[in-house]
């Protein structure tokens, strides 16, 4: 025999789901956002230390391009040569991660991962300090 509570507790039960589903979103989401402002912040200190680094051979490669002046410029400036390598990896790294989401999905471990995590926030509660940006 169905009780007449059923019905309404698989609503909650719904509701919770449909709420968990959009916390887990809005983390996903934070995350991509938290990515992106780390490499922008990259290409804003090390990324343009790097370039300020490599002026004098930009401003001879903008006069006589050649892919061997390019070759030589980097190879013999190798702290400026680390750092664009850095921030164009962390670039490249990003725009990978977030093709194959946008393409694929999440993968199922990474959304175990951001389950588990709106979980721990939701339990530390209002001191959690993403908790005003996934919870709220």
């Amino acid at each position: 025999m169905v009780q007449p509570d059923q019905p309404r507790y698989s609503n909650q039960s719904e509701h919770r789901d449909k709420t968990f589903k959009q916390q887990v979103h809005k983390l996903h989401q934070l995350t991509v956002y938290g990515r992106w402002l780390f490499v922008g912040i990259l290409w804003l200190t090390i990324g343009l230390l790097s370039l300020w680094g490599l002026r004098e051979e930009i401003a001879l490669w903008q006069q006589y391009f050649t892919w061997v002046a390019v070759r030589y410029g980097l190879y013999y400036n190798p702290i400026p040569t680390l750092g664009l390598a850095i921030c164009i990896g962390m670039t490249l790294g990003v725009l990978v991660w977030q093709s194959r989401n946008i393409l694929w999905g999440i993968s199922s471990q990474e959304k175990r991962r951001l389950e588990q995590q709106v979980q721990r926030i939701r339990q530390q509660g209002p001191s959690h300090p993403l908790w005003k940006w996934v919870c709220q």
